[in-house]
């Protein structure tokens, strides 16, 4: 039986996959690129005939940006995902839906190889090869910057452009900026080049989606994002009166709102999984400010006991999400019970952006568990105050019976 040599290559249409998809072909596989949308900026016209002039047989352009919002984004922040209690996680949001996509069109074509241009020293080779076999454990995966003779060939950039120039790929006549970029929905990321040395100061010109806090409005923005279950369905200007309420749009406007007052920059040194230290700096517009109005309406409408199960959750949804285990029986497991404690999360959350600061200003909920009258300081409101003097001395016992010890022994155990 002849062997299939069809491969599915997730194409960007950048000096890598192009030499990637070239290379694939003269090692005789038949190759298909496939063109994720997830809200990057680029020409993705312009992608496909680059693609089909190297040599690719069909080319795909997939349009995922509302999945990308309403199955993978607004499920994070329904979890309150920080990882390393900072980055909201923007790359790897994206990647289990790229992956996924491009499962679907390896079955589509019949075709038995899929293919990335992820290095061997990041994060995004693991998130798509573990995406690409828990979705077809029957998949094989061609990773170039893994494969022996791809690494003979091609030992840095500069062997990639003179491949480029022998082979007549069109490369780009303008300077590449001195470091790496990731660009979607959520976020873009900043990293690599440069910004290696974790203490050299990013200029502006680094930035691309946020206005300088400094040169943002003088004049704040205030905003409404209601939530139904823990999902925002309709942000409102308060200024302006405008609203949106489809899930796309409405993400989209976050991001307008955010970006024009300086939200959302991040700069942290964080943990590749692959055991590696990294720097990244992070521009997350929209959803710094979704996570502060999500965080905010449930401390009107949550239990404290869910609340505090749920809080020992987040960190760990948020590092099957950084490592690339979004397709996981743990992640079932936590997204189900996170989808539980989020039952009765709705309401509204009014806040205010300021120069780089997302300032929640109020918040209402039709299941608050908030009680005026019982944590009045001027109403009684059935709260009978002498009850805590018992809850008090019943704390306290085990504190009075350490101390004791403590002095018996010379303040030494």
């Amino acid at each position: 039986m002849k062997e299939n040599k069809k491969v599915v290559l997730a194409y960007s249409g950048g000096l890598d996959t192009s030499i990637i998809l070239k290379w694939l072909l003269e090692q005789g596989y038949e190759v298909i690129a496939y063109i994720a949308d997830v809200g990057q900026a680029g020409d993705f016209k312009k992608a496909k005939a680059k693609a089909l002039k190297v040599g690719a047989s069909k080319v795909y352009i997939e349009d995922l940006k509302k999945e990308l919002v309403t199955d993978y984004i607004f499920p994070i922040f329904k979890a309150n995902a920080l990882y390393e209690g900072r980055y909201l996680l923007g790359t790897a949001a994206a990647r289990p839906i790229i992956a996924k996509r491009q499962i679907e069109i390896a079955a589509k074509e019949k075709a038995g190889f899929v293919s990335h241009g992820a290095t061997g020293k990041g994060n995004d080779q693991v998130r798509f090869e573990l995406a690409y076999y828990a979705l077809n454990p029957k998949i094989k995966v061609l990773a170039p910057w893994k494969m022996e003779s791809f690494l003979q060939q091609f030992k840095g950039r500069t062997d990639l452009i003179n491949y480029a120039q022998a082979k007549g790929i069109e490369i780009s006549s303008t300077i590449k900026k001195p470091y790496s970029e990731d660009d979607n929905l959520l976020h873009i990321s900043h990293e690599a080049g440069i910004l290696e040395d974790p203490a050299h100061e990013p200029t502006e010109d680094i930035f691309s989606k946020t206005v300088s806090p400094e040169k943002a409005p003088d004049k704040p923005t205030r905003l409404r994002i209601q939530f139904k279950d823990g999902i925002p369905v309709k942000v409102t200007d308060l200024d302006k009166g405008r609203s949106e309420a489809e899930p796309l749009r409405l993400f989209n406007f976050l991001n307008e709102l955010g970006a024009k007052n300086g939200i959302g920059r991040i700069d942290m040194v964080e943990n590749r999984f692959v055991g590696i230290k990294s720097r990244g700096i992070y521009e997350t517009p929209g959803g710094t400010i979704l996570f502060a109005a999500h965080k905010d309406i449930e401390g009107i409408a949550m239990d404290r006991e869910v609340m505090r199960l749920r809080d020992m959750l987040s960190p760990k949804f948020a590092e099957l999400v950084y490592n690339g285990f979004w397709f996981s029986p743990e992640m079932d497991f936590l997204m189900s019970a996170i989808n539980k404690s989020q039952e009765a999360i709705d309401g509204s959350v009014t806040l205010k952006l300021y120069k780089g600061n997302v300032m929640v200003t109020g918040r209402e909920s039709s299941s608050s568990l908030y009680n005026k009258d019982l944590s009045s300081m001027d109403i009684e409101g059935g709260f009978n105050q002498k009850d805590s003097e018992g809850f008090i001395k019943i704390h306290a016992t085990r504190l009075m019976a350490h101390s004791a010890i403590m002095k018996k022994h010379g303040g030494k155990k």
